[in-house]
């Protein structure tokens, strides 16, 4: 994910490869050049797979955990390290970051937040359930990127086998559609002003019904209707500006 202003860049996680992010970047007139920095939320090849080649390519350091840098190849990645303590925050520029421990089977996993210019993002995906204190984490958020990674049914009867299935559903697996209907229905903050459902298998479930899940979640909140956006698989997102 790319977050900037005009001051400062950064990239969260660098899951696809050297190439496919700098065309994404082209595409909105961005640059890995312009990047100041990395941000990695857990060690999982699905989010660090272009990490060696975007880092030496961006010329800034990687920020991650103290106990996530440890099962990082950083003699192939050949960047900076800034580490710190999950749940602490931190400036780059004129971003100011908070993270959050999330329930996922990494060695320290955490999801971001983002603020600059009275505007807020925050970015939780990979975790096996929604506890208290990420719900506390996301309070006052404008523009969230929330998981939907599954649908349950899908899963069951998919192709992974039985081990996988129950990492998936378990409390340190994907958050379900049928868990980010409940958030939506039930503690999504009112702030929020733009809602992106993404992290979607490609094999247990459809944008069709992320998005139909999504808009009877929205419709029971009354007049709080966000912009919502689903984000497919292998599909670059609109750029959102406040």
């Amino acid at each position: 994910m790319f977050i900037g202003t005009e001051r400062t860049r950064i990239l969260i996680d660098c899951g696809l490869s050297r190439r496919e992010t700098a065309a994404r970047l082209a595409s909105i007139g961005e640059s890995l050049e312009r990047i100041d920095a990395i941000l990695i939320t857990h060690e999982h090849s699905d989010h660090i797979l272009g990490l060696p080649v975007i880092a030496r390519s961006a010329g800034k350091p990687v920020y991650c955990t103290e106990l996530t840098a440890q099962v990082l190849d950083w003699e192939e990645i050949r960047a900076e390290k800034e580490t710190f303590p999950a749940g602490t925050g931190f400036t780059i520029g004129d971003l100011e970051i908070g993270s959050f421990t999330i329930p996922h089977d990494a060695v320290d996993p955490v999801g971001f937040t983002v603020r600059a210019n009275g505007v807020r993002a925050s970015v939780v995906t990979d975790l096996g359930y929604m506890p208290d204190s990420i719900k506390m984490h996301l309070r006052g958020t404008d523009l969230l990127l929330l998981e939907s990674n599954h649908n349950v049914e899908m899963l069951k009867v998919g192709p992974y086998p039985w081990a996988i299935k129950q990492r998936i559903m378990g409390r340190k697996g994907h958050l379900s559609n049928d868990a980010a209907y409940d958030f939506i229905t039930q503690d999504m903050d009112s702030t929020v002003s733009t809602l992106i459902l993404g992290h979607l298998s490609e094999n247990t479930n459809y944008p069709s019904l992320v998005e139909q899940m999504a808009l009877q979640a929205l419709g029971t909140r009354g007049m709080f209707q966000p912009k919502l956006h689903v984000a497919e698989p292998r599909k670059q997102t609109p750029v959102f500006n406040y």
